[in-house]
């Protein structure tokens, strides 16, 4: 049986910008997506530590370095510079591998920095 399980994610992601006429999308820079195996237009969930909004989008590589996390199109209306994000990818994997599986895992600090990983 396939189960669906975390594969990767972002925690504590703070917002830097939000483009309201911006195609829809989350921009991050793509340094801290490849930490976490995060692929270009990955469908992505969202939860917003500051005003508890989820939300379902996906990912655009940002500039390699920026420390970028933008929220575009419909999603800025999610959140403001400054709130925490925990960025979430799943994947279907059989229930015998989950027994030993661990996601890979970042958590951000000030400045977009990583403070702490896991699974990587």
């Amino acid at each position: 049986m396939q189960i669906h399980i975390l594969k990767s994610k972002i925690h504590r992601a703070a917002v830097t910008g939000a483009s309201l006429n911006y195609e829809g999308s989350l921009t991050v820079d793509i340094a801290l997506m490849e930490k976490v195996g995060f692929i270009a237009y990955e469908k992505v969930l969202c939860s917003n530590l500051a005003n508890g909004s989820r939300f379902e989008t996906y990912l655009i590589a940002g500039e390699r370095g920026s420390n970028a996390v933008v929220l575009n199109g419909a999603t800025a209306h999610l959140g403001k510079p400054g709130d925490l994000l925990t960025i979430m990818s799943f994947t279907a994997i059989d229930e015998r591998e989950a027994q030993n599986w661990e996601p890979r895992v970042i958590v951000l600090g000030p400045k977009n920095t990583i403070i702490n990983h896991r699974g990587i």
